[in-house]
Protein backbone atom coordinates (compact mmCIF):
# COMPACT_ATOMS: atom_id res chain seq x y z
CA UNK A 1 0.00 0.00 0.00
CA UNK A 2 1.20 3.67 -0.96
CA UNK A 3 -0.90 5.49 0.16
CA UNK A 4 -4.41 6.02 1.66
CA UNK A 5 -7.22 8.33 1.38
CA UNK A 6 -10.15 8.18 4.04
CA UNK A 7 -12.71 9.66 5.90
CA UNK A 8 -11.88 11.20 9.68
CA UNK A 9 -13.81 8.31 10.95
CA UNK A 10 -11.92 5.49 8.95
CA UNK A 11 -8.88 6.87 9.53
CA UNK A 12 -9.24 6.84 13.23
CA UNK A 13 -10.99 3.05 13.41
CA UNK A 14 -7.91 1.68 11.56
CA UNK A 15 -5.25 3.71 12.24
CA UNK A 16 -2.95 0.52 13.96
CA UNK A 17 -3.24 -0.89 9.96
CA UNK A 18 -1.49 2.61 8.75
CA UNK A 19 2.01 2.68 10.39
CA UNK A 20 4.34 3.86 7.84
CA UNK A 21 1.87 4.51 4.88
CA UNK A 22 1.08 8.16 3.69
CA UNK A 23 -2.58 8.84 4.45
CA UNK A 24 -4.54 11.72 3.61
CA UNK A 25 -7.78 12.76 5.63
CA UNK A 26 -10.80 13.57 2.45
CA UNK A 27 -14.09 14.31 2.86
CA UNK A 28 -17.21 12.29 0.91
CA UNK A 29 -17.02 15.07 -1.66
CA UNK A 30 -13.36 14.55 -2.42
CA UNK A 31 -13.77 10.81 -2.44
CA UNK A 32 -16.37 10.96 -5.24
CA UNK A 33 -14.05 12.82 -7.33
CA UNK A 34 -11.12 10.54 -7.04
CA UNK A 35 -13.51 7.28 -6.98
CA UNK A 36 -14.01 5.55 -10.04
CA UNK A 37 -17.68 4.11 -8.43
CA UNK A 38 -20.63 5.36 -8.77
CA UNK A 39 -21.23 5.68 -4.37
CA UNK A 40 -17.71 5.52 -2.87
CA UNK A 41 -16.75 4.01 0.38
CA UNK A 42 -15.15 5.38 3.37
CA UNK A 43 -11.74 4.88 1.88
CA UNK A 44 -9.51 4.53 -1.58
CA UNK A 45 -6.24 2.93 -1.46
CA UNK A 46 -2.86 3.08 -4.17
CA UNK A 47 -1.21 0.02 -4.41
CA UNK A 48 1.60 -1.12 -5.92
CA UNK A 49 0.84 -4.15 -8.56
CA UNK A 50 2.77 -7.53 -8.07
CA UNK A 51 5.79 -8.71 -9.00
CA UNK A 52 4.99 -11.23 -11.86
CA UNK A 53 6.28 -14.57 -11.04
CA UNK A 54 5.51 -18.04 -11.20
CA UNK A 55 2.98 -19.88 -9.36
CA UNK A 56 3.98 -22.35 -7.07
CA UNK A 57 2.15 -25.55 -7.74
CA UNK A 58 3.72 -28.13 -5.33
CA UNK A 59 1.10 -29.04 -2.26
CA UNK A 60 -1.20 -26.13 -3.39
CA UNK A 61 -4.63 -25.48 -4.80
CA UNK A 62 -4.63 -23.01 -7.34
CA UNK A 63 -7.74 -21.94 -9.41
CA UNK A 64 -7.12 -22.12 -13.55
CA UNK A 65 -9.50 -19.62 -15.10
CA UNK A 66 -10.44 -19.68 -18.84
CA UNK A 67 -11.54 -16.74 -20.61
CA UNK A 68 -13.39 -15.43 -17.37
CA UNK A 69 -14.74 -12.10 -19.66
CA UNK A 70 -16.52 -10.06 -16.63
CA UNK A 71 -14.77 -8.13 -14.39
CA UNK A 72 -17.55 -8.69 -11.63
CA UNK A 73 -17.16 -12.33 -12.14
CA UNK A 74 -13.33 -12.33 -11.87
CA UNK A 75 -13.15 -10.11 -8.73
CA UNK A 76 -15.53 -12.32 -7.40
CA UNK A 77 -14.08 -15.80 -8.18
CA UNK A 78 -10.57 -13.98 -6.52
CA UNK A 79 -12.47 -12.85 -3.47
CA UNK A 80 -13.97 -16.56 -2.98
CA UNK A 81 -10.38 -18.31 -3.34
CA UNK A 82 -9.30 -16.14 -0.50
CA UNK A 83 -11.90 -17.25 1.68
CA UNK A 84 -10.88 -20.39 0.98
CA UNK A 85 -7.28 -19.92 1.09
CA UNK A 86 -6.47 -20.57 -2.39
CA UNK A 87 -3.70 -17.89 -2.59
CA UNK A 88 -3.06 -18.17 -6.54
CA UNK A 89 -4.71 -18.01 -9.34
CA UNK A 90 -4.02 -18.46 -13.04
CA UNK A 91 -6.13 -16.82 -15.82
CA UNK A 92 -5.82 -17.18 -19.86
CA UNK A 93 -4.48 -14.71 -21.64
CA UNK A 94 -8.28 -14.10 -22.79
CA UNK A 95 -9.32 -13.22 -19.10
CA UNK A 96 -10.69 -9.97 -17.81
CA UNK A 97 -7.80 -7.94 -16.59
CA UNK A 98 -7.20 -7.95 -12.94
CA UNK A 99 -6.24 -4.40 -12.44
CA UNK A 100 -9.18 -3.59 -14.61
CA UNK A 101 -11.36 -1.55 -11.47
CA UNK A 102 -14.31 -3.26 -11.69
CA UNK A 103 -12.10 -6.59 -10.88
CA UNK A 104 -10.93 -4.87 -7.83
CA UNK A 105 -13.99 -3.45 -6.30
CA UNK A 106 -15.42 -6.87 -6.73
CA UNK A 107 -12.10 -8.62 -4.79
CA UNK A 108 -13.16 -6.31 -2.00
CA UNK A 109 -9.48 -6.22 -1.26
CA UNK A 110 -8.61 -10.05 -2.24
CA UNK A 111 -6.03 -8.37 -4.98
CA UNK A 112 -3.91 -7.83 -2.32
CA UNK A 113 -3.85 -11.25 -0.85
CA UNK A 114 -4.29 -13.63 -4.00
CA UNK A 115 -1.37 -13.86 -6.89
CA UNK A 116 -2.93 -13.39 -10.54
CA UNK A 117 -1.24 -15.10 -13.15
CA UNK A 118 -1.97 -14.93 -17.20
CA UNK A 119 -0.34 -17.85 -18.60
CA UNK A 120 -1.49 -19.70 -22.01
CA UNK A 121 -3.28 -22.37 -20.13
CA UNK A 122 -2.83 -25.06 -22.72
CA UNK A 123 1.16 -24.41 -22.31
CA UNK A 124 1.23 -24.11 -18.95
CA UNK A 125 -1.28 -27.43 -17.84
CA UNK A 126 0.78 -29.10 -20.26
CA UNK A 127 4.02 -28.57 -18.35
CA UNK A 128 2.50 -29.67 -14.96
CA UNK A 129 3.78 -33.49 -13.55
CA UNK A 130 1.90 -34.91 -11.01
CA UNK A 131 -0.60 -32.39 -10.65
CA UNK A 132 -4.34 -33.43 -10.35
CA UNK A 133 -6.25 -31.07 -12.72
CA UNK A 134 -10.13 -31.15 -11.80
CA UNK A 135 -12.49 -29.78 -14.67
CA UNK A 136 -15.60 -28.05 -13.35
CA UNK A 137 -18.22 -28.99 -15.76
CA UNK A 138 -22.29 -30.24 -15.87
CA UNK A 139 -21.53 -34.25 -16.56
CA UNK A 140 -19.02 -34.16 -13.56
CA UNK A 141 -18.49 -35.96 -10.04
CA UNK A 142 -21.24 -34.24 -7.36
CA UNK A 143 -18.33 -32.67 -5.54
CA UNK A 144 -19.90 -33.89 -2.16
CA UNK A 145 -18.72 -37.06 -2.98
CA UNK A 146 -15.17 -36.97 -4.07
CA UNK A 147 -12.50 -36.96 -1.75
CA UNK A 148 -11.60 -32.74 -0.48
CA UNK A 149 -8.41 -32.24 -2.42
CA UNK A 150 -5.67 -30.32 -0.69
CA UNK A 151 -3.46 -29.68 -3.55
CA UNK A 152 -3.71 -29.71 -7.38
CA UNK A 153 -5.58 -27.26 -10.31
CA UNK A 154 -9.59 -26.53 -10.04
CA UNK A 155 -10.19 -25.65 -13.94
CA UNK A 156 -12.99 -23.30 -14.36
CA UNK A 157 -14.24 -22.66 -17.76
CA UNK A 158 -15.96 -19.19 -19.67
CA UNK A 159 -19.04 -17.61 -18.46
CA UNK A 160 -21.15 -18.96 -22.14
CA UNK A 161 -18.81 -21.76 -23.55
CA UNK A 162 -17.64 -23.38 -20.44
CA UNK A 163 -13.94 -25.39 -20.64
CA UNK A 164 -12.96 -25.68 -24.15
CA UNK A 165 -12.08 -29.61 -25.51
CA UNK A 166 -8.31 -28.37 -25.30
CA UNK A 167 -8.23 -27.91 -21.84
CA UNK A 168 -10.35 -30.77 -20.81
CA UNK A 169 -7.99 -32.94 -22.21
CA UNK A 170 -5.46 -32.16 -19.22
CA UNK A 171 -8.12 -32.83 -16.66
CA UNK A 172 -7.86 -36.33 -14.22
CA UNK A 173 -11.22 -35.53 -12.28
CA UNK A 174 -14.58 -33.48 -13.77
CA UNK A 175 -16.61 -32.47 -11.21
CA UNK A 176 -20.32 -30.85 -10.96
CA UNK A 177 -22.39 -28.87 -7.71
CA UNK A 178 -25.17 -30.93 -9.14
CA UNK A 179 -28.47 -28.77 -10.10
CA UNK A 180 -31.71 -29.38 -7.93
CA UNK A 181 -33.51 -26.38 -9.65
CA UNK A 182 -34.17 -25.66 -13.41
CA UNK A 183 -31.46 -22.88 -14.26
CA UNK A 184 -29.38 -24.39 -17.02
CA UNK A 185 -25.68 -23.44 -15.35
CA UNK A 186 -24.06 -21.65 -12.70
CA UNK A 187 -22.04 -17.88 -12.87
CA UNK A 188 -18.48 -18.97 -13.52
CA UNK A 189 -17.70 -17.15 -9.66
CA UNK A 190 -19.88 -19.69 -8.40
Amino acid sequence: VKEVYALNEWITENNQLLAGTDTFEVTEADLEKISQLKTANKVLAVLNQFEVTQPVVEKRLLLALCGIQDPGNLGTIIRIADWFGVDQVVCSEDTADVYNPKVVQATMGSIARVKVFYKNLEDWLGQLQATTIYATVLEGADIRTIEKPASGVILVGNESQGIPPSLQTFAQVRITIPRKGGAESLNAGV
